[in-house]
């Protein structure tokens, strides 16, 4: 069986797919179209991504794709655990410009849905960190942006100095909520 509840912003959901342990380890049934409709998640998935992160302080965002190639995804660590940050980039929304922040890991099980219209990044918070996720469509990197992580006007703690974080020279560029393009309303 699958639970699902909101978040702090009620369109981002945690999921926690239920975790048969016994003797021999564990099985879980992580994806279900049918007990995802269910529980009101209904999306049809495009491609699964897969990343390491061998340091701790490893901050990947926050991205996202507009449209036509918006993009929800579906989160989870199979190892070690995260920080995992969805950012409201709707610009009619009542929570525009609020975030979420879950801390996913591979002992908690938790996965975290965010739908279109919301940046998404995470910090590790262990080493050799593995995540994995779902997206709705495929990368298209003409459509592909991101959302400066550090923007006091979010008021992001990732749980880290941001002086501790290693991102690429992509992520380091990526303008503030208050200069981004809408692509969103």
């Amino acid at each position: 069986m699958l639970a699902v509840e909101d978040s702090a912003l009620p369109d981002v959901k945690i999921v926690m797919p239920k975790k048969h342990d016994d003797h021999r380890g564990f099985f879980s049934e992580t994806w279900s179209r049918a007990a995802f409709a269910t529980a009101g998640i209904d999306v049809d998935f495009a491609q699964d991504n897969h990343s390491l992160s061998a340091a701790v302080g490893t901050l990947r965002g926050l991205h996202f794709q507009s449209p036509p190639f918006a993009q929800d995804k579906l989160v989870r660590v199979t190892r070690g655990r995260i920080l995992d940050v969805a950012v409201d980039i709707r610009v009619s929304s009542p929570t525009f410009g609020k975030h979420v922040a879950v801390e996913l890991s591979a002992e908690n099980w938790k996965q975290l849905f965010i739908p279109v219209g919301f940046a998404h990044g995470f910090v590790t918070l262990e080493p050799d960190t593995e995540v994995q996720y779902k997206v709705s469509t495929a990368y298209a990197p003409e459509n592909d942006h991101g959302l400066a992580f550090d923007d006091p006007a979010l008021g992001i703690d990732w749980r880290l100095p941001l002086s501790a974080l290693t991102l690429s020279d992509k992520d380091r560029k990526h303008p503030r909520l208050a200069e981004m393009l809408r692509f969103f309303d």
